[in-house]
């Protein structure tokens, strides 16, 4: 018979210790998307797992089309791979009401609930209640290189219109020297390309719907800003831009390839964590047509609890950490305070290290406040939202339509072709879905 050594007291009393903190660790998968803001998250894993040694972080990273169809499929069929979903401001309402996401009531005092900026707060609530926290919000802007803009002796209005960014555009295209006049969004998507494309069809005069949920996708309106935007970056725009979303412009801008680029406001931080590049570029509010009403967009990354997961207890103390005042504190002092999540909490705004490192806080924050989810259309509609038409059956609907648009921008059918193609196929889902007669 093998004997067996008896371990001194002490040793026995650390190992049973640390063999009960081993079974006690419970272990939570996060899903999220590939940007910037994120990635510095999941680089902060051990600043978390230090101060929560009771949790381990289990990351998902994912670019956005393919995060979004995961988290959908997951949540839709009660999967449960996820304790935490990034999801935005589209999904929280209508997930939340079909019972799918855990309520965040009753939140800490010292979490401060009410220093989230109003209006992402609204976006991620279902009757009054929180169903997500916010890690990073965003309205649209447009960038532009202040240096070749100067050269060109191109002064830049307080509004910018789209005639004038496709004029300038056109005079700093320089595609011997791997210069695009602008880059804009191609890749198709709901929240890709149509995040894009929806607002400029709002200030060219257009909607998605009427106020009995036609579809009017081939509307003179549709027609027009479509054709603008094809033209615009078939003709000045760099090479593949059907394949181009925010990542792939924010590095095709950040290297100096694009003249002008409009896109998010959480591009900002990134842009000018680079003082030298920062002193480079200018900023002004997304450019506008025949209306300002829907120019620029609303959007909330936030993080939810999906209600199949067995780890709701842990998973909230993640997000509550992600989504703190503390947590925009350890970003600012780790990576520079350009890098914090931008417009969430009123208290970023006001953090004076803040607003000395980011000249564009206060034009970000304006931006935020000014685009209204209820009222982004010239003619009345019956949705909310800006870029996305806040119904369940949109998401299939927009990516649909996303296509058929970067199918008018690679040539493979013209913009008539493409708008009355999609305007057949979103006839034929509201009509499936019982929002018009058959």
């Amino acid at each position: 018979m093998k004997l067996t050594r008896a371990l001194p007291l002490a040793t026995l009393t650390v190992a049973v210790a640390a063999a009960s903190q081993a079974q006690a660790q419970t272990e939570i998968t996060v899903g999220t998307v590939n940007n910037n803001d994120m990635v510095i998250m999941q680089s902060l894993t051990e600043e978390f797992e230090a101060a929560h040694p009771d949790i381990e972080l289990d990351w998902v990273v994912l670019e956005e089309n393919v995060l979004r169809q995961r988290m959908t499929t997951d949540i839709a069929t009660g999967g449960g791979q996820f304790d935490v979903m990034t999801i935005g401001t589209y999904e929280v309402p209508i997930w939340a009401e079909r019972g799918w996401l855990s309520p965040l009531d009753d939140l800490p005092a010292d979490y401060q609930v009410d220093d989230l900026l109003q209006s992402v707060r609204d976006g991620l609530s279902h009757e009054g209640t929180l169903h997500a926290l916010p890690f990073y919000g965003e309205s649209s802007m447009m960038y532009y290189r202040q240096d070749l803009f100067d050269e060109a002796g191109i002064e830049v209005p307080e509004q910018p219109s789209w005639d004038e960014v496709r004029d300038w555009a056109g005079q700093l295209n320089d595609p011997d020297n791997e210069l695009a006049g602008i880059c804009l969004r191609g890749k198709p998507g709901w929240g890709e390309n149509m995040a894009f494309v929806s607002t400029l069809v709002n200030t060219f005069g257009g909607r998605w719907f009427d106020m009995d949920w036609n579809p009017e996708l081939d509307s003179p309106e549709w027609q027009e800003a479509v054709g603008f935007y094809v033209d615009l970056l078939n003709d000045y725009g760099p090479p593949g831009a059907s394949s181009n979303g925010f990542n792939e412009n924010l590095a095709l801008f950040s290297r100096g390839n694009c003249a002008i680029w409009v896109d998010a406001t959480s591009a900002a931080g990134k842009l000018y964590d680079d003082p030298d590049f920062a002193t480079r570029v200018g900023f002004a509010p997304a450019p506008v047509a025949k209306t300002p009403k829907g120019s620029h967009w609303l959007w909330s990354w936030a993080l939810a609890i999906p209600a199949t997961s067995e780890n709701q207890a842990a998973a909230r103390t993640f997000i509550q950490w992600a989504t703190s005042q503390e947590y925009i504190e350890l970003v600012g002092e780790t990576e520079g305070w350009t890098s914090v999540p931008p417009g969430t909490r009123e208290s970023t705004y006001a953090n004076e290290q803040y607003r000395d490192a980011a000249p564009f806080a206060d034009f970000v924050l304006e931006a935020m406040r000014s685009a209204d989810p209820t009222d982004s259309t010239l003619k009345p509609s019956p949705y909310i939202g800006v870029q996305f038409v806040g119904i369940p059956e949109f998401q299939s609907i927009g990516t649909r339509v996303g296509q058929m648009v970067a199918s008018a921008l690679t040539g493979d059918s013209t913009v008539e072709q493409a708008l009355q193609s999609a305007q057949r196929a979103t006839e034929r889902t509201m009509e499936r879905a019982g929002y018009l007669d058959d």
